[in-house]
């Protein structure tokens, strides 16, 4: 037989399905969770970026379940809230389970996407939980008055420059952003606590913004049982195949380009995320 004859021997006719046998997808959720990663940027969680890779993870035809391969410090709250609606839309079309694996850290908004499986496990030395919101900066009103600079901010609405960093804060400031983390941290407890249900221990404030390692996370009810992907999904599909599903890298990423100082603030802004964890 001819080459071609060959290669045109292996295109399957039409109307001939190959078996694959049933699928078990594991989708990578690695690093902060941010909507606008840096073109060079190798561990971004967004909606945008995930789209695709949520995609193949449910498009299989004898899907079994999808795993979540969780590794977060967290981040953006609407980007963790919608990644997470999105699974659990994919996963009542497919009528499939979720399960969702904490690695090194599933925190803050890391376990926000966590919460959106059916189960959780965790390793024993996985840091979960981190309920809580947090934001930060840094004041320069000093420093512009030691070096006789004028600032000059001119705005229409008397609250577009809240919190500006080279103004002295504000009383009425403080209180408009303590209410906004007090309504962002009440939506929080309420997807864990629709999530999760009657799992959740009512022995401990769940809700402080503390974290636990899996062990204890899971006396906490935050994680179902202490484990790991593999001798989970082992144990629990042993008959099926094992598929990865990963966002794309950037083309820049991709061909090992772009200079270092391109994604500088965004490394080190999520260098300080990860170290919040000791990781």
């Amino acid at each position: 037989m001819s080459v071609p004859d060959k290669l045109i021997s292996r295109i399957p006719k039409i109307g001939e399905q190959r078996d694959r046998g049933e699928v078990v997808a594991v989708l990578k959720l690695n690093g902060v969770i941010t909507p606008h990663p840096s073109p060079l940027a190798r561990g971004a969680i967004n909606l945008s970026a995930l789209e695709s890779a949520l995609t193949r993870a449910f498009e299989h035809d004898k899907l079994r379940a999808v795993a979540l391969q969780v590794n977060s410090p967290g981040g953006a709250p609407t980007q963790s809230g919608l990644v997470a609606e999105r699974i659990r839309q994919l996963a009542e079309k497919k009528n499939v389970p979720v399960l969702a694996f904490a690695e090194d850290v599933a925190a803050s908004g890391g376990y926000w996407l966590a919460c959106a499986a059916d189960e959780i496990y965790a390793h024993r030395t996985s840091l979960v939980g981190s309920i809580g919101v947090v934001s930060g900066g840094f004041g320069f009103p000093g420093l512009l008055e030691r070096f006789g600079i004028e600032r000059r901010l001119h705005t229409a609405g008397e609250n577009k420059a809240r919190l500006d960093p080279f103004s002295p804060e504000r009383d009425e400031d403080l209180e408009w952003l303590h209410k906004l983390q007090t309504q962002l941290h009440e939506q929080f407890v309420d997807w864990v606590r629709q999530r999760r249900g009657d799992r959740l221990s009512a022995a401990e404030d769940l809700f402080t913004g503390d974290v636990w390692l899996g062990s204890k996370a899971a006396e906490l009810g935050l994680v179902d049982e202490v484990g790991n992907l593999r001798e989970v999904l082992a144990r629990r599909y042993p008959d099926a195949a094992i598929v990865v599903a990963e966002p794309k890298k950037p083309l820049l990423a991709r061909l090992g380009l772009g200079a270092p100082a391109a994604g500088l603030v965004d490394a080190v802004e999520h260098r300080l995320l990860w170290s919040r964890f000791g990781v």
